[in-house]
């Protein structure tokens, strides 16, 4: 043996107890090892975490009684078992591959080999789901099997024929005769726009949705829905996974807002957003108009997080206000989406401008739809509908300018947060 090779193993040997106890009161090592332990933390909690993403792909994807489904579990659950065991218990993952393979790996090797086959078959996934394209054409439910279109009328622009404007008659909230008509509204006589919020599972989510008030005409309702297949049912979690297409829904009041307050029970509450010139609500109407043009041209899918019935209003929403809609948590929180119009100012707090302001409670007791319509017979006109939705809330009227509605608004946002 050579002097080289002497030396290279007492270099290698193990650390004698003065060495350990040397290292055990180095704060330069306690530090070293409490940063080991935080990033092996984190790399097993995103391994962990992608594998769930790409386990729940699988599912939402291709369902629970297909074989490919179960066959990627085993792989995908093999590979990160197989990889968290050789790191975590290094000398039995050793034992078990060297055993079955009949010959001896190092352990870098066998972390490398299977961290890049798990990476592979996690960015295949990937691959996969952006490759999933929205379609126009499938079974769709009753009531979004049709889309939603315009057309202007030559010699005055302002007049919008919609055609498939949904107007159905609800009987319970499974079965409705279907009406689809064709409606012409006509744009300089917007006096106004109402939020919706129906909530359906418990205070934090709600389903949001846009009226549009006319001059001597009744109000036109705008709904970004997910287009259901026949059969199928909503799941938030589902949401994430392109499983869902996105659908904007024309409707009349009595047909969009009945089917949630009295067919299906859920709690609704119409609130009418404040300190807007007719300029803005126009700007709003037109994104609508736009969106339409945009699905049909091609079909999107509905995201539970990013594209979903209340942030794409809000997008849309604060290309016209710009700043007067600030960023804020509660736009990915629907449930709360009508404090954040109190707290911004585009819900009045004193809405008869008189001493006593409304505080938010006093808006969710006068704005509750459900009391309101009770029993209504939904074979009524639809402006009766609309006129008893209304009752009890007043009805704000345009500004004049811009700076007035700005002033307005940062006079009712300080007033709702005294």
């Amino acid at each position: 043996m050579s002097l080289r090779s002497v030396f290279s193993r007492l270099r290698s040997s193990r650390k004698t107890p003065l060495d350990a106890f040397k290292d055990k009161h180095n704060p330069a090592r306690q530090t070293n090892d409490w940063r080991y332990y935080l990033v092996s933390f984190l790399v097993i909690l995103g391994l962990l975490l992608s594998a769930l993403w790409l386990l729940m792909l699988i599912w939402y994807q291709l369902g629970a009684y297909n074989p490919i489904t179960w066959l990627a579990y085993a792989l995908v659950i093999g590979l990160l078992t197989s990889l968290l065991l050789v790191k975590t218990k290094p000398k039995l993952a050793s034992k078990i591959i060297n055993n079955t393979f009949h010959r001896s790996f190092k352990q870098r090797t066998i972390v490398t080999w299977l961290g890049g086959l798990y990476a592979a078959v996690w960015l295949l996934g990937l691959g996969w789901f952006f490759s999933i394209e929205a379609k126009q054409n499938r079974d769709w439910m009753p009531e979004v099997s049709q889309r939603v279109a315009y057309k202007r009328d030559a010699a005055n622009p302002d007049l919008i024929t919609f055609i498939n404007v949904r107007n159905f008659d609800w009987h319970t909230d499974e079965d409705a005769t279907a009406h689809w008509e064709t409606r012409t509204v006509d744009m300089s006589k917007l006096s106004g726009v109402d939020v919706i919020n129906s909530y359906w599972m418990g205070p934090l989510i709600a389903h949001t949705l846009v009226s549009f008030r006319f001059e001597e005409d009744r109000p036109l309702a705008f709904s970004f829905e997910i287009r259901k297949e026949d059969g199928e049912s909503f799941s938030a979690l589902a949401g994430f996974f392109r499983r869902y297409e996105l659908s904007l829904i024309a409707s009349e009041e009595r047909d969009i807002i009945y089917t949630r307050s009295n067919a299906r029970g859920e709690q609704v509450y119409l609130l009418p957003v404040s300190h807007l010139q007719q300029s803005e609500v126009r700007s709003l109407f037109e994104s609508y108009l736009i969106a339409a043009d945009e699905l049909n041209a091609k079909p999107a899918w509905y995201n539970t997080l990013t594209s979903n019935c209340t942030n794409i209003i809000f997008y849309m929403a604060r290309i016209v206000s710009g700043e007067r809609l600030p960023w804020d948590y509660r736009i990915w929180v629907s449930g709360w989406l009508p404090n954040y119009l109190y707290d911004v100012g585009m819900l009045d707090a004193n809405p008869n401008n008189s001493g006593q302001p409304w505080s938010m409670d006093t808006w969710y007791e006068r704005a509750h739809i459900n009391p309101k319509v009770r029993g209504f017979d939904n074979q009524a006109n639809g402006s009766r509908f609309s006129a008893q939705i209304r009752q009890g809330i007043p009805i704000p009227p345009l500004a004049d300018s811009q700076a007035k509605a700005d002033a307005e608004a940062k006079s009712a946002a300080k007033a709702s947060n005294d």
